[in-house]
């Protein structure tokens, strides 16, 4: 069986009892974590302008999905387009760090889409997150291929594309040939955009996961039509074949981390120092003089000080960190909205210098280490050493600490009542039933 035919054997044909246990609870958690995340998300200026994007331009009479805590109904492109770009808002969903990027925001925009229109979310349980499993190793295995393939650092939504038309083409029950070329026109039509542009001047652009969910679902209503596009060059290339000669057995999905703070994740190793540091010394963000970061080549890139957008504030290395010695927490609260304009935050983040340091350099992308040495106005100095956060493979949060986060992003929007509905029915997923229950929790407006 050649590379490319056990690939469109997975996608077709991979079922839940296949899939181990560990795989299985980590399906749950990931789709968890990216709900709350969405919620949080609905509320973001980049969500309403691409929701309403979508419903007016995206508008379908025959095949429609609905969008995520809105209601309102587009076409699966469109739905796909909005949600991810939903979750995207909001910088707190999980990752994948070989790649440098995001699979499960896509995806599981995606997946929803699908099922919301062409099943009515009638499909099994097991089958909705057995299609979420699935796009999380497509996804990831392209991105990793994409990115030895090639020089340029491309968003996620370059080989997102590819999950979401695999998911789409086993929704679609697409024959070998269709599934071909459909991960074929979204390898070809996925946004390769460049992500540093937007590291170095952040927008609404963001990590092109939703245009990559909306590349990869067109893709696949294309290719059932009879449209061309293969072959895949990161998947049938013969290059590539140790990639993905390890589907079924190697899973990647286990490989994702998990954000505690909705900030980049290159700059969340500098979070966590400044409150390691902040619980182990007696000091108030007002006795600080100076503070200085070291920390590898991409996490210093994220130099603005005094963000006016959100996007600014999620891709931002020293304001987050003023935000969280001021205010000793690192919610949504404190990188959007009020929190923008809070004077305190601003002055202490324009006294954090950044730095290079060659060996945490040498270690990116599989580790990210932030050093902190904080200045007081009495002249003592406090050192953190290097640090490396929380929710990675390595590090990774608890069950308990994913419900927790998922209560904070989530609650605001839904409230308790529908937060811990939500909370029951993804946590027993897989035991009975079908997706309807939870579809009618997440596709009303909030």
């Amino acid at each position: 069986m050649t590379h490319l035919s056990q690939a469109i054997h997975f996608i077709h044909n991979t079922q839940w009892h296949d899939l181990p246990d560990s795989v299985q609870h980590m399906a749950r958690r990931c789709l968890l974590d990216l709900i709350g995340v969405a919620a949080s998300g609905t509320q973001t200026q980049l969500s309403k302008i691409i929701r309403d994007h979508a419903v007016m331009h995206f508008g379908s009479s025959t095949l429609t999905a609905r969008l995520l805590f809105d209601g309102r109904t587009c076409s699966p492109s469109g739905a796909a387009l909005a949600n991810g770009m939903t979750i995207d808002s909001i910088d707190a969903h999980d990752g994948y760090k070989p790649v440098k990027g995001h699979a499960g925001c896509g995806v599981v925009a995606g997946l929803l889409a699908m099922h919301d229109a062409i099943s009515n979310n009638m499909v099994s349980e097991t089958e909705f997150l057995t299609g979420l499993v699935i796009g999380y190793e497509i996804a990831c295995r392209a991105g990793y291929a994409l990115h030895h393939s090639v020089s340029d650092y491309h968003t996620s939504g370059a080989w997102v594309s590819l999950a979401t038309a695999a998911i789409a083409a086993r929704t679609l029950k697409l024959d070998s040939e269709q599934t071909r070329h459909a991960l074929g026109i979204a390898e070809y039509h996925g946004p390769r955009s460049q992500m540093m542009r937007c590291i170095d001047h952040p927008t609404m652009l963001k990590d092109g996961s939703g245009w990559g969910a909306m590349a990869g679902i067109s893709a696949a209503f294309l290719a059932k039509d009879g449209f061309t596009g293969a072959p895949a060059i990161s998947l049938e290339d013969d290059s590539q074949a140790n990639v993905w000669s390890n589907l079924n057995i190697d899973w990647q999905i286990e490989r994702q981390y998990f954000k505690p703070y909705p900030v980049c994740r290159w700059a969340q190793s500098a979070v966590i120092a400044a409150f390691d540091l902040q619980k182990k010394y007696p000091f108030e963000h007002s006795d600080i003089t100076k503070i200085s970061i070291g920390s590898f080549h991409e996490s210093v890139r994220l130099a603005t000080t005094t963000p006016t957008t959100t996007e600014q504030a999620q891709y931002s290395l020293p304001f987050p960190v003023a935000a969280a010695l001021v205010h000793k927490r690192l919610t949504v609260k404190e990188v959007d909205g009020a929190g923008l304009v809070d004077e305190t935050v601003k002055a202490l983040s324009k006294r954090i210098e950044l730095y290079e340091v060659d060996n945490y350099n040498s270690v990116f992308p599989e580790r990210r280490i932030s050093e902190l040495q904080i200045i007081l106005n009495d002249g003592t100095i406090l050192e953190s050493g290097a640090t490396e956060a929380n929710g990675d493979p390595e590090i990774p949060l608890s069950d308990a600490e994913i419900n927790t986060k998922f209560n904070l992003f989530a609650e605001p929007l839904l409230g308790t009542n529908r937060v811990k509905a939500i909370q029951s029915q993804v946590l027993s997923m897989g035991d009975a039933g079908d997706i309807e229950s939870l579809a009618s929790l997440l596709f009303v407006q909030a």
